[in-house]
């Protein structure tokens, strides 16, 4: 699988917990040196896991699934520079957020979005036979990274196809002490979207790092 934006904080904690959980990787960036740089950080980080790194349009190749861990600012041109890379049933992974700081705002605020969230806007641009699902944009990209840390938090993850969430919440199964929540149709994302902002502002406020656990469910 590859993770676009695997050179920033989330895409490489993402990158070290599912090499360490033997998932092949490859970090994809902009710039080609800046992913191989990531991926032997990574890989020092976690003997023996499979990751590597390429520019963006060559990582994504023969990927299955995509995630797309990218400020919101740089998400439209990503997609658009990967228009002819994305292929047909390829699985892309949106954890954007339309944080107002993209454009000098604050961090616990977030930008409107016309399709009504950064995912949907992502479904749009991505070309035909794409599917898009909304995930990860609750989870500490520092938790992630640091592997002494032992995770205990829900994903929330949402999409208009079973099969596709199936998928994905069987990759996040491969994370020990995460457990991927499903919250419904891709609309749902303007709502996950949001709960970036508000850990931000409960985590400065507490000065914590906390989590989200939806508890009540039954047993998978």
């Amino acid at each position: 699988m590859c993770i676009v934006g695997g050179t920033g904080a989330l895409g490489f904690g993402l990158a070290v917990r599912l090499g360490r959980a033997g998932v092949p990787i490859v970090i994809g960036s902009r710039d080609a040196g800046r992913a191989h740089e990531a991926a032997a950080k990574a890989s020092a980080q976690v003997p023996g896991a499979r990751i590597s790194g390429a520019e963006n349009p060559e990582a994504v190749q023969g990927a299955e699934i995509v995630i797309l861990s990218v400020p919101f600012r740089s998400q439209s041109e990503t997609l658009t520079n990967l228009k002819n890379a994305l292929q047909p049933d390829q699985l892309v992974v949106d954890a954007t957020v339309p944080l107002a700081a993209a454009v000098s705002g604050k961090a616990t605020r977030t930008l409107g979005v016309w399709q009504g969230s950064a995912a949907q806007q992502a479904q749009e641009m991505v070309p035909e036979g794409v599917r898009v699902v909304s995930a990860f944009h609750s989870v500490s990209a520092a938790l992630l990274t640091d592997l002494d840390h032992e995770l205990d938090e829900d994903v929330l993850i949402a999409g208009d196809r079973k099969a596709d969430k199936a998928k994905l919440i069987e990759l996040v199964d491969r994370i020990a002490g995460l457990r991927a929540v499903d919250c419904g149709p891709l609309e749902m994302a303007r709502i996950l979207e949001q709960t970036t902002p508000l850990l931000i502002s409960i985590n400065v406020r507490h000065k914590a790092r906390a989590g989200i656990k939806i508890t009540g469910l039954p047993e998978a």
